[in-house]
């Protein structure tokens, strides 16, 4: 009956810019469009739906109550770091290992907190 996560919804000041920003940076594609939402879509199908935001929004840390951090999966972690790095994206520390898996935080344009993570395993 249920199936999974279809999106993950992110409000923005400015909805089409951070849309951009996935495209950019995380080569993201914009799939949908209506009323100033946009939808942007990942090579592996995942998607966000970015949306238009109301009011001022509080610094993020890493542990405030709601969604943590946006995971986004890798081939190559050398790789993906370096080419973040080439297109001048915010890091949030220095990439890490954890029980075998390669880590590293960052912010969106937002400063909504994604990680970029190469499992040693999948996860069961």
């Amino acid at each position: 009956m249920f199936r999974g996560l279809e999106h993950t919804a992110i409000a923005s000041p400015d909805p089409k810019r951070l849309a951009e920003w996935y495209v950019k940076h995380l080569d993201f594609r914009i799939n949908h469009t209506y009323d100033g939402n946009y939808f942007v879509r990942a090579a592996d199908g995942s998607m966000l739906e970015i949306i238009p935001s109301v009011g001022e929004r509080a610094p993020q840390q890493m542990k405030d109550p709601g969604i943590r951090h946006l995971a986004v999966t890798v081939d190559s972690f050398d790789a993906a770091v370096a080419e973040l790095r080439k297109r001048q994206v915010s890091f949030l520390g220095e990439p890490f290992v954890n029980q075998g898996n390669h880590l590293v935080f960052f912010s969106d344009g937002d400063g909504n907190i994604l990680h970029l993570i190469q499992r040693e395993r999948p996860l069961p």
